[in-house]
């Protein structure tokens, strides 16, 4: 094979696809490691990071937010009320739905653990630069973005 048709090969979109698919599946592999060390689960995990960072909201827009099933989501929040990390209360403004909050406890819990995982994930790319993840971020947003508008059109 001609070393023109190997730089094709190693720059093809299948190529792209595949060194995405591993590098996703590695650090994947990584936080979620983190996380079991930390004594939680990852969709756990990511109902209190997303109250910690969004504030309360409703149960299905925590589901869609961390990209739930609206039964997975009722039953991680059933699970995280149960512990005592996180409570439902009615939506003033509609009350058919409850808003789920972080309780004091469940609050302590994932700023500590978010900042442990934080560490974790910032050794875990450790091996670019700043500048490097600069570009890498700069062009996956991009990828990203051309391709939900695609989907969205």
């Amino acid at each position: 094979m001609s070393s023109d048709r190997k730089r094709i090969q190693r720059l093809s979109g299948i190529h792209l696809w595949l060194v995405l698919w591993k590098t996703f599946d590695a650090m994947r592999g990584f936080a979620v490691g983190n996380i079991a060390s930390l004594g939680l689960g990852l969709s756990d995990f990511a109902v209190l990071e997303v109250l910690l960072h969004k504030g309360p909201m409703p149960v299905n827009t925590v589901g869609s937010t961390i990209r739930l099933t609206s039964g997975s989501i009722s039953v991680a929040v059933d699970r995280l009320e149960a512990k005592g990390l996180v409570e439902r209360r009615d939506d003033p403004a509609d009350r058919r739905s409850h808003v789920v909050h972080l309780t004091p406890e469940g609050r302590k819990l994932i700023t500590c653990a978010f900042a442990a995982h934080a560490a974790a994930m910032e050794q875990a790319s450790s091996g670019l630069s700043l500048k490097e993840r600069a570009q890498a971020i700069a062009l996956l947003k991009k990828l990203g973005k051309r391709e939900r508008a695609k989907i969205i059109s």
